[in-house]
């Protein structure tokens, strides 16, 4: 079923409710129209973070951003709210005491949500630590598939260290958890927007070891990029990905508000241009994280993370034509 969205013309985009997109709520959502392509929620956590927090308020931001998008995308030709039936499922329970107590507390929501096999999930932050939380509840609605799920990450880190300060559930360690669980293949994983400085290499070698894919930006410069994303894609074949996207991936001229900045990163138009590239790929889940409100003049990386989250929806969507 499409999403009925009230139009700009009739409800101006600054007046009712503010869920993501202008989309249902969850629980408004007649039971005649479930189940549903995507449930998208936020995770306002920040306690994984290892410099500045604040991310705990990036869902918000990002809802009220994401009132002025419309539902089709010009360059893809797609009309997201024609082709998907979604709904904002609010956020979900948190525990900002704990990294660990988080972690399930999210997943075990995420999981129970109806639909499960069909109703995909899209994680809003919220700091990164809340991948491993959405992917695992990804992986355990699609039946646990062996081998875990292929990803696709956008990043200015890799985000497998094991543990920070005794932490081994923060931020920085996501993909290491989703590892070790089996929720995630890191031989069909695909970094893209890797760039330092770094503590130290080793920071690196758990990624290399387990046979992730890394595209630094200095790979990106160079052309060499095109040739790692058709290698990954070979390997993913018709294979649902998993979408996650730390807004740090994108130069801080672009995305001030973020925790943890990293200069020399992709523009605006490179990250949206890379995700249209895709056109083709199955999404079998996705997060956007790390939108720090506070840091965020003019609301410019809330508004970008809004079109990034449209981009990913919209690749789904074009790829249900025909």
């Amino acid at each position: 079923m499409p999403t009925n969205l009230p139009s700009g013309r009739d409800l101006p985009r600054f007046a009712g409710v503010s869920t993501f997109f202008r989309f249902p709520r969850w629980e408004d959502v007649p039971d005649e129209h479930r189940p549903l392509d995507w449930a998208l929620y936020g995770v306002p956590y920040d306690g994984g973070t290892t410099y500045r927090p604040g991310a705990r308020f990036g869902p918000r931001a990002i809802r009220e951003q994401s009132q002025y998008l419309k539902p089709y995308h010009l360059e893809l030709d797609v009309n997201i709210a024609e082709r998907l039936s979604m709904a904002d499922a609010g956020d979900a329970p948190v525990r900002p005491y704990s990294a660990a107590e988080n972690h399930g507390a999210v997943a075990g929501w995420a999981e129970n949500l109806p639909g499960a096999g069909h109703t995909r999930l899209f994680a809003i932050g919220g700091d990164h630590s809340l991948a491993a939380s959405n992917i695992r509840a990804t992986w355990e609605r699609l039946g646990r598939p062996a081998g875990g799920l292929p990803v696709l990450h956008l990043d200015a880190h890799l985000d497998t260290v094991d543990e920070v300060w005794g932490e081994r559930h923060g931020h920085a360690s996501p993909f290491i958890r989703a590892i070790e669980g089996g929720w995630i293949d890191p031989a069909r994983m695909l970094s893209i927007g890797i760039r330092g400085p770094l503590n130290t290499p080793a920071d690196l070698a758990f990624g290399r070891e387990h046979g992730i894919a890394m595209v630094t930006m200095a790979d990106l410069d160079a052309g060499r990029a095109f040739e790692a994303i058709d290698v990954w894609r070979s390997a993913v074949g018709e294979t649902p990905v998993y979408v996650t996207i730390d807004i740090d991936c994108i130069d801080p001229a672009f995305a001030p508000g973020t925790g943890t900045p990293m200069c020399g990163g992709m523009t605006s138009r490179e990250v949206m241009n890379l995700l249209r590239g895709l056109r083709g790929i199955r999404i079998a889940g996705a997060d956007l994280v790390e939108v720090l409100p506070d840091r965020d003049p003019a609301d410019v990386t809330a508004l970008l993370a809004a079109h990034l989250v449209m981009e990913v929806l919209a690749l789904d969507a074009v790829g249900r034509i025909g």
